[in-house]
């Protein structure tokens, strides 16, 4: 395997993942949550809160994102999935 598949793969993979990510958040968004300033709490249960705990860690690890806190990490971590997985419309993610 080439190097620009290998870096294929990985960029599907990582697009993949924060659409994930996306999926948990919006699977358990309640209408209405949003405050005056666009913030949204999301309450996610167990069992995927553990999914989500881990997508945001390891996306934070891979995107060298910091913070004063864990908290303050993932949400740094949880803003570059976001971006992420707000792919074009031609792309092949979006089929299904």
């Amino acid at each position: 395997m080439t190097a620009s598949e290998r870096f294929e793969r990985a960029a599907v993979l990582g697009v993949a993942v924060a659409e994930e990510a996306r999926r948990l958040l919006r699977l358990h968004a309640e209408a209405g949550e949003e405050s005056d300033d666009g913030t949204v709490l999301v309450d996610v249960p167990y069992p995927d809160a553990v999914v989500v705990t881990a997508l945001l860690d390891v996306a934070a690890e891979c995107f060298g994102e910091r913070g004063d806190s864990v908290e303050e990490t993932r949400q740094a971590a949880l803003e570059t999935l976001l971006r992420l997985a707000d792919f074009d419309e031609e792309s092949q993610l979006r089929s299904g």
